[in-house]
């Protein structure tokens, strides 16, 4: 699997017609700067209609776009683009749920015994206490049709029933629109949750789950395109059931137990060193996915959680060596890569003092349902720390008024360190955190080793480093990787090809603080 994936959130990435707001002919105008960068597929996240009360991931229409967005024609025209540079558009698909102005919401609310009534679960009283992800019950109280209807995040998301024939059939539609348009790929939003198991009391893993995904892509039309799911499973059974070749499901699905190292939930930074934990969870999934023949999604970050370069790395005292260690240490191994807007340039989270500077509903629920009984100041810092806002900011193209994202106020306030963290300043530091990606991308691009090979950890348990290898044949790679501390180890043979310290190749001495070299031989 050749693909490099870049993660776009429309929103925030580029205005093109200074309204404040990103949208499609602004991505457009960046084309050759991710070009530049060295990626070969863009992975665009929602830009359909939308009242925007989950920033799109509430879709009133799958076959519009959002008029801040732009228009069909640009998103036509995006797709034109991308293929003319040889790069794929793989677009988010939201099939657990819409918004309430979807027109099947609409027309499903008004009574019992439309056409419509189950394309959503309706109950006269709730059958079970499940939670939104978003605070509050996951049943919702409708005095329209005098029921009550699920929604496992925002009021405003209601669940589809894909128990009905009808919804697995219009979401058919849905994907086969997509491919006609000439999109490559999608990637799938909570694909868990579209079969729910209410026997056993949750809302995911349902006993129809491989049915329904099968549906969408195990038909002729479907096969070729590429697929991710978003989906919360570490079993290796199930992934095997979701993306064995045989099973024609879905290409690979992403593993999240590693974003959690450096977090104690959502909300709280853990205090320990999580470097030594992600390593033994990228050595599990590297041998897992390589003896069940299963491609892996390499990513440290999106559009859900705070830049990883501030919860795993020093984004103060080596914030561009760590930033380049953690590049290192994940996108050499064998995968997928994903890299999201940002990342490239070490983009860290930011620090807001006000709730009114958060515009996310996850994070404004969690303030308003804690103020008063949990102090302003540390409820700042948790949502500093875990709001999805902090990778949704706009993207600090240089370092002026709008930091070059729009000629207007953004809508939402830019990254809190954006004069002194953004692409601008990055080309033109030594420490070019920019740079460092585009050779990293080079040499995965030029290495058939690093793309295919086998992978071999050289590391200890109780090692504070990551040393490992990628070979393939005669040719081999050996990627150090040292954690937080200045640490003795083994100067790999071969020849020095990339280096975030500027070692040179006799240089023997200790490596430093979030210090990584590549060595090829």
């Amino acid at each position: 699997m050749d693909l490099i994936v870049y993660q776009i959130y429309p929103r925030s990435f580029c205005d093109s017609n200074g309204d404040g707001i990103g949208d499609i002919c602004g991505i457009i105008s960046k084309l050759d700067y991710l070009a530049r960068l060295g990626v070969n597929a863009v992975w665009l996240c929602p830009c359909y209609k939308s009242p925007m009360i989950d920033n799109g991931y509430d879709v009133a229409d799958y076959r519009s776009v959002a008029a801040e967005y732009g228009t069909l024609s640009d998103l036509k025209r995006l797709i034109d683009e991308l293929h003319k540079r040889d790069m794929k558009l793989i677009m988010d698909l939201v099939p657990n749920h819409t918004s309430d102005e979807h027109e099947w919401f609409k027309q499903s609310r008004k009574s019992r015994d439309n056409p419509y009534s189950d394309y959503y679960y309706w109950v006269d009283s709730p059958p079970n206490g499940w939670q939104s992800m978003f605070e509050g019950s996951a049943w919702e109280y409708d005095g329209v049709r005098g029921q009550y209807y699920l929604h496992s995040y925002a009021a405003e998301q209601p669940d589809l029933n894909w128990d009905n024939p009808r919804v697995v059939a219009e979401m058919q539609a849905v994907v086969d629109y997509g491919v006609d348009l000439g999109v490559d790929g999608f990637r799938i939003d909570v694909i868990d949750q579209i079969s729910k198991d209410f026997e056993g009391n949750r809302n995911c893993f349902g006993p129809r789950l491989h049915e329904y995904i099968n549906a969408l892509f195990g038909r002729e039309k479907t096969r070729h395109v590429f697929t991710v799911g978003e989906c919360w499973c570490d079993d290796i059974d199930e992934i095997k059931r979701h993306c064995a070749e045989s099973r024609h499901e879905l290409v690979t699905l992403f593993q999240f137990d590693h974003l959690m190292a450096g977090s104690a939930d959502k909300w709280h930074s853990a205090d320990n060193s999580p470097l030594r934990r992600i390593r033994d969870i990228l050595i599990k999934w590297q041998n897992l996915t390589a003896k069940n023949d299963l491609i892996y999604s390499i990513f440290t970050d999106n559009h859900d959680n705070n830049f990883y370069l501030s919860r795993v790395g020093d984004s103060k005292n080596y914030r561009c060596e760590s930033a380049m260690l953690i590049a290192a240490m994940f996108y050499l191994l064998k995968g997928v890569p994903f890299i999201y807007q940002g990342q490239e340039f070490g983009s860290v989270g930011s620090q807001f003092a006000d709730i009114g500077d958060f515009r996310d509903v996850e994070s404004v629920n969690y303030y308003n349902n804690r103020v008063g009984t949990v102090s302003h100041e540390r409820l700042m810092e948790q949502i500093n720390f875990g709001s999805r806002d902090n990778v949704r900011r706009p993207v600090a193209w240089n370092g002026g008024r709008y930091c070059g994202f729009s000629t207007a106020k953004p809508w939402i306030a830019p990254p809190s360190r954006a004069h002194e963290i953004n692409l601008a300043a990055d080309i033109a530091s030594d420490k070019s955190v920019f740079r460092f990606y585009c050779r990293l991308i080079n040499l995965r691009k030029s290495s058939d080793a690093i793309r295919y090979g086998d992978f071999r950890s050289l590391s200890g348990n109780g090692d504070d480093y990551f040393v490992y290898e990628r070979v393939l044949g005669a040719e081999r790679y050996t990627v150090v990787c040292n954690f937080d501390s200045v640490s003795q180890i083994e100067i790999p043979r071969g020849e020095l090809i990339l280096s975030n310290y500027n070692r040179s190749q006799s240089d023997k001495s200790d490596f430093r603080p979030y210090e990584t070299a590549v060595y090829r031989g």
